[in-house]
């Protein structure tokens, strides 16, 4: 099998990124562009990213999770501790995440470690999902081999009813983490592949630097 993709082509004209105009802090820049992506361009799940971790194999993986909050501390997801990204977080926390957001020809690019949130927090968000949200924690065994979708239908019909009329508690083996940035990578797209891409460095004083990087 074989497809040539050479002539796939595109145009980069919707915006541009100087370092002048850039804030202090990227997570500023972070919360403007997300407001502006959310806002005014129609990219679906806007807090979509890809979740880059060392796998125990050897091997990176990527996989695509969703943001749940931001703050000037760093940014957070939920996920199962036990899964393969649970493990490999465990193992070694140094991450990457990455939002591409096509429509708006931006990317966002960030370094960071990983580390679980405390309890609460997490408490305080399984109690905010969706009941069938929380089933489905306590019913996947997540990145395990299974026999057959059947096995987690049953599964959760057993739940289901298991749980009628009760409360659902957080599993201790899910919850959540925050990633910690100490690079980010901020790419928008521009005419002739010149692309701008502006990139803050955490500094031992805490304070960022800030570099333009050539396409």
């Amino acid at each position: 099998m074989e497809k040539d993709l050479s002539n796939y082509r595109k145009t980069y004209k919707k915006g541009e990124l100087l370092k002048a105009n850039v804030p202090e802090n990227p997570m500023e820049l972070f919360r403007d562009w997300f407001i502006e992506v959310d806002t005014h361009f129609n990219v679906g799940e806007t807090n979509a990213m890809t979740l880059s971790t060392f796998g125990l194999d050897g091997f990176p993986k990527s996989r695509v999770v969703l943001l749940k909050k931001y703050t000037y501390e760093g940014f957070i997801f939920y996920t199962n501790y036990e899964s393969e990204k649970g493990l490999a977080i465990a193992a070694n926390p140094a991450v990457c995440l990455s939002f591409f957001w096509p429509a708006a020809e931006r990317q966002i690019i960030i370094k960071g470690k990983a580390e679980k949130i405390p309890e609460n927090l997490s408490d305080g968000y399984f109690e905010s999902r969706p009941r069938g949200s929380q089933l489905g924690a306590l019913v996947s065994n997540q990145s395990e081999v299974i026999s057959s979708r059947e096995e987690l239908e049953e599964r959760l019909r057993a739940l289901e009813i298991k749980y009628e009329g009760k409360t659902i508690e957080r599993p201790k083996f899910w919850g959540g983490y925050m990633v910690r940035p100490e690079e980010m990578e901020f790419w928008q797209g521009r005419p002739n592949r010149l692309h701008d891409r502006i990139r803050y460095r955490l500094q031992l004083d805490y304070n960022w630097k800030i570099e333009r990087l050539s396409p």
